[in-house]
């Protein structure tokens, strides 16, 4: 293959909400039309995320069937547009959570390094439509993909390609709303729910320099882990009793990667401070999240909020963190031909912590 050409698309398709359940097809599917501002990349690596699996039941709404999920991409880029100048031929790239957003000098959010909360344009890295006939976005769990190329970076030197993956969704997701929150030196930071998100919670709190990081989940099972990952303390809220009281007013600062509409959010809050803040980053299907009490949050003046992944700048300073202080995603490689089964042992929780397909045909086409 020449390195301008295009190459073949193919990859696990979902046809339906079955998919989840290890019912993905493999075939070929067609791109979005190329443009100049486009980078085709060969993907190496393909991280799992828990919004492949709400996407291919269609958990936050219809899916546009078929789909080709996953958007933690890491690659080499094979064909680069005239307009792309940051990426050339031969680097080695990754590919988060968004594709494409309307960039306009008229848009704020596009304009203030919000461009994942673009309202004019947001074109998410699979199951979205591009404007003007120019197709469908289809993601990782394949042999390539096409994004824009301002939604393409650069992979710093000593970072590992399965491992800095993982990074390009859960890790951002987390970072953000830890960078935007203050995380650092005097602050106290609990991360709720130690899973693939959960678990970049307690890396990049520790490698911002919070003085004392807390895991929070319901059992005791990963307590060896979190506390080797760096968190100074571990809470298991369904094994400690009257956990809420023990532990109240002690944390600065709460990140919720938990998507239950069953968690003990009121819990949550009687950890925070007079004046903390407690960010959900965890999205249920249908996001229904549980009542809050008026209370929880009237009696110390606590903030509620939200955050959705993170910017491309947000995502280069991630990366060159990650690179600067050795930070290494806890994964678990598995080959892209055992897609279907990796599927449904992430839906089983087995993952520790995060799944990361390796693609075997990498480099043979």
């Amino acid at each position: 293959m020449a390195a301008q050409s295009s190459p073949k698309f193919q990859g696990w398709l979902g046809k339906s909400p079955d998919a989840v359940n290890g019912k993905m097809e493999w075939g070929e599917y067609e791109p979005k039309k190329w443009t100049e501002d486009d980078v085709d990349i060969e993907i190496s690596h393909c991280g799992i995320c828990g919004s492949d699996m709400h996407m291919m039941k269609s958990g936050w709404g219809p899916t546009l069937y078929p789909c080709v999920v996953g958007h933690e991409i890491v690659g080499k880029a094979v064909r680069v547009g005239d307009n792309v100048k940051h990426i050339k031929v031969g680097d080695r790239v990754g590919v988060g959570a968004q594709a494409r957003t309307c960039l306009k000098s008229t848009c704020w959010e596009c304009s203030n390094n919000m461009e994942s909360y673009c309202p004019n344009g947001l074109i998410n890295t699979y199951g979205s439509i591009y404007p003007d006939g120019e197709g469908k976005s289809y993601g990782g769990y394949a042999d390539y993909n096409r994004t824009n190329g301002h939604f393409v970076f650069r992979i710093p030197d000593g970072l590992d390609s399965a491992t800095v993956a993982p990074m390009l969704c859960a890790g951002i997701t987390v970072y953000a709303p830890l960078t935007q929150n203050g995380c650092g030196p005097g602050k106290t930071v609990g991360i709720v729910g130690v899973g693939g998100l959960g678990h970049f919670g307690i890396l990049f709190a520790k490698a911002l320099g919070a003085d004392k990081v807390v895991g929070i989940s319901r059992k005791a099972d990963k307590r060896d882990d979190v506390l080797k990952m760096g968190a100074d303390e571990y809470i298991a809220t369904d094994e400690e009793k009257d956990w809420h009281v023990k532990h109240a007013r002690t944390l600065d600062l709460i990140i919720s990667s938990v998507s239950s509409e069953k968690m003990p959010i009121n819990g949550y809050l009687s950890l925070l401070k007079s004046r903390g803040t407690l960010i959900q980053v965890g999205a249920p299907d249908g996001g229904i999240l549980p009542a809050i009490s008026a209370f929880s949050l009237l009696l110390r003046g606590v903030k509620v909020g939200g955050s959705h992944t993170g910017s491309p700048k947000e995502i280069r300073e991630m990366l060159q963190l990650a690179a600067d202080k050795n930070i290494k995603a806890w994964v678990q490689e598995r080959p892209l031909k055992d897609a279907n089964q990796v599927i449904v042992d992430m839906e089983e929780g087995k993952a520790r912590y995060r799944y990361v397909l390796l693609n075997e045909n990498y480099g043979k086409h």
